[in-house]
C-alpha cells in the first residue's frame, strides 16, 4: 500500500564497499497531491483550533502557557492563538451535586444521609476560584466542605431528633456549608435531606416504640371512651329521675281523670260476666 502512496522505487548502486557484488536499495518519490494533503488538513486543523465557543451561563478564561490572560470573554465564538493558548470555561449556572454521607448523632447512632446540594459560582468570583483551585473545584471543595458540615451539625442532634426536627437540621446544614464555601464564591442556593437511614438495630428499637406507644395510646383513647359513656348513662338516669320526680309532683286525680278522658274513645266494655267470670275460667 505504501508503495502506490508513496511511489516506492528500486535502484541499483555500483559498488559495495564490503562486497563484491551490487547492492539494491529502495528510495521514494512523494506525489505532490499528498503534499497539498498534508499541508491543507493541517491548515485546516489550526484554523478550527483558533476558535473557541462560550456558552450561555459559562465564563471563559484564556490561558496561555498555564497563565490567565484574559477573563472578559463574551458569550459566542472567541478567538485564540492555536497550539499556544487555551480556553476555560468555568460553569456559572444552578448546578446539583449529589452524595451520601455517614456522620453520628448525639447519642453515637450512626446515620447515613442521602443529600442533594444545588450550587452556583459567583460570576465575579470565576477568575479567582480558578486560580486558586482550578477546574476541580466540586471535588476539593464543595463535596469536602457537604461532608465536614454535616458531620458538624448531625453531632448536635439525637437520632430521634434528626427525624423529628429534619427542616432545623436541614436549615442549619446550609448555613454551616455556605459558611466554609463562601470564601470561594460559591452559593447553596438549595440544600435538601432525600433520606436519613440508622442501624438495623437502631431502626428495630424505633419501630417497636412507635408500636408500644400506639397501644397506649389506644388504651387511653379507650379508657375516654369507656368514661365518656359512663358519664352520659349518669346523666340519663339522673335526667329520668328528675323527670320522674317532677311527673310525681304534679300528678293528681283530676290530672288522671282528665287525661283518661282525652284518651277515651266514647265506647263502653261489650261482654259482662258479673260474678261468674270466674267460672269461665273454671277457677272456682
Amino acid at each position: 500500500m505504501l508503495r502506490k502512496i508513496f511511489n516506492f522505487k528500486k535502484i541499483k548502486v555500483e559498488k559495495d564497499y564490503y562486497s563484491d557484488n551490487e547492492k539494491e536499495i529502495e528510495v521514494y518519490n512523494i506525489p505532490k497531491i499528498t503534499i497539498f494533503c498534508v499541508v491543507g488538513l493541517f491548515i485546516l486543523i489550526t484554523i478550527f483550533s483558533s476558535f473557541a465557543t462560550i456558552k450561555s451561563g459559562e465564563v471563559g478564561l484564556k490561558v496561555r502557557f498555564g497563565k490567565i490572560v484574559d477573563s472578559s470573554l463574551n458569550e459566542g465564538i472567541n478567538f485564540k492563538i492555536p497550539y499556544i493558548e487555551k480556553i476555560k470555561k468555568v460553569n456559572i449556572k444552578v448546578q446539583k451535586v449529589e452524595l451520601d454521607t455517614e456522620s453520628s448523632s448525639k447519642d453515637l447512632q450512626t446515620i447515613t444521609t442521602q443529600l442533594a446540594v444545588n450550587y452556583k459560582v459567583k460570576k465575579e468570583n470565576a477568575v479567582s476560584l480558578y486560580k486558586q483551585v482550578g477546574s476541580g473545584y466540586k471535588d476539593t471543595v464543595l463535596i469536602p466542605a457537604i461532608q465536614e458540615s454535616i458531620k458538624a451539625v448531625m453531632s448536635k442532634y439525637t437520632a430521634e431528633q434528626t427525624i423529628t426536627m429534619r427542616n432545623q437540621v436541614s436549615d442549619e446544614c446550609l448555613e454551616e456549608i455556605q459558611n466554609k464555601v463562601n470564601k470561594y464564591g460559591i452559593v447553596i442556593e438549595d440544600f435538601n435531606i432525600i433520606d436519613l437511614d440508622f442501624s438495623e438495630a437502631y431502626s428495630t428499637a424505633i419501630e417497636e416504640k412507635q408500636v408500644a406507644e400506639q397501644k397506649v395510646l389506644t388504651a387511653q383513647q379507650e379508657l375516654e371512651k369507656s368514661k365518656i359513656e359512663a358519664e352520659k348513662k349518669v346523666v340519663e338516669a339522673q335526667a329520668t329521675k328528675e323527670a320522674n320526680e317532677l311527673l310525681k309532683q304534679t300528678l293528681t286525680d283530676e290530672l288522671i281523670v282528665k287525661q283518661f278522658i282525652e284518651k277515651w274513645d266514647g265506647k263502653l266494655p261489650t261482654t259482662y260476666a258479673g260474678e261468674d267470670i270466674l267460672g269461665i275460667f273454671n277457677l272456682k
